[in-house]
């Protein structure tokens, strides 16, 4: 479309900045580089492990002691930064080995910290994979069913926090949507000496379909009922903007929108709402629909993760956090 000097425009023929590619380069408006991946990591118990996980494949859970060759190819990738997430031998009702100071969440941040000292290390804080329902926190009866108890797993995710901070954790990210739980966690982190370590906060996480993978690797689908009662109605985009105010009045430095995909509008309006650094989980359920469909021979799977993370830094995201890193920061280094 050309405008009219009237129109208040220059008269302009975009295409001739599309012209060459090294003048497409020069015009680009968003850079998607390495430095704005975050890489998830599963974290078993057991040794010698590093098994597949079918629903997102390349994916791994990874035993302690094959921990480091993961990190390792991190690091050498010059991926900034890792997320811990941790599927413990034992489960009980409470999630008791999630603040476990030899829980395997602590055991790899102190792996990691040893062995890659500047890495960043974000230690994701719930329940849902130490709790032998599968639920984000103890349990209580409420009109004949039972539901999560909000302000008895407060405490607990302090505590958890404090133990994953005392490990060497760089940031807390607390995922279980508790009202109340960045402040719980802010105070439980300032009055245990770390008053330095900031939080993610998990604040606009929506009920989603596209977690499914995940609860495949992490190990933790509910064995009863669903998340619905305290993860965000999908349709809610207002709601996302209050919960967002909520954790950052409690103490949060960091918010994030996940899922990332279906929410880019949220991204946009969390960013242009509060102007905070925000971040975009590209969940389980988009990776693995990336890999199906990459590996059918329907889509160039490069271009199209590269595309999709673009529009995350386009709708306003400052950091990504992906399962496709590793391949990323190869595209990237050979671009």
């Amino acid at each position: 479309m050309t405008f009219s000097p009237s129109s208040g425009y220059p008269t302009h023929r975009p295409r001739r900045l599309r012209s060459h590619p090294k003048l497409r380069d020069l015009v680009r408006e968003e850079r998607l580089t390495v430095d704005d991946l975050i890489y998830p990591l599963f974290v078993y118990h057991g040794k010698n492990l590093r098994r597949e996980i079918a629903s997102m494949p390349g994916q791994f859970q990874l035993s302690l002691d094959r921990l480091g060759e993961a990190v390792g190819e991190v690091a050498e990738l010059g991926i900034p930064s890792v997320l811990l997430f941790g599927i413990p031998e034992h489960k009980d009702a409470t999630g008791s080995g999630a603040s476990h100071d030899s829980g395997i969440v602590q055991e790899a941040v102190r792996l990691i910290k040893k062995q890659f000292p500047d890495l960043l290390v974000i230690t994701d804080v719930c329940f849902c994979e130490y709790t032998d329902h599968g639920h984000c926190g103890p349990l209580v009866e409420r009109g004949g069913r039972l539901d999560v108890d909000n302000d008895a797993t407060l405490p607990l995710l302090a505590q958890q926090s404090v133990s994953h901070a005392r490990a060497g954790a760089d940031v807390i990210a607390p995922s279980g949507m508790m009202d109340g739980m960045v402040q719980a966690i802010r105070s439980g982190l300032d009055a245990a000496g770390f008053t330095h370590v900031p939080i993610l906060a998990y604040a606009a996480k929506f009920a989603s379909a596209y977690y499914g993978p995940f609860r495949d690797a992490a190990e933790s689908a509910p064995s009863f009922g669903d998340r619905r009662t305290y993860q965000m109605d999908p349709a809610n985009g207002d709601e996302a903007l209050r919960e967002v105010a909520l954790d950052l009045a409690e103490g949060a430095d960091l918010v994030m929108v996940k899922p990332a995909l279906a929410y880019m509008d949220v991204v946009r309006r969390v960013k242009d709402t509060f102007g905070v650094p925000v971040a975009a989980y590209n969940v389980s359920g988009e990776y693995a629909m990336i890999k199906a469909a990459a590996a059918k021979g329907w889509i160039d799977e490069r271009r199209i993760v590269l595309e999709t993370l673009t529009g995350f830094k386009r709708a306003g995201t400052d950091m990504i956090i992906t399962y496709h890193a590793l391949d990323v920061a190869r595209w990237l280094r050979n671009a």
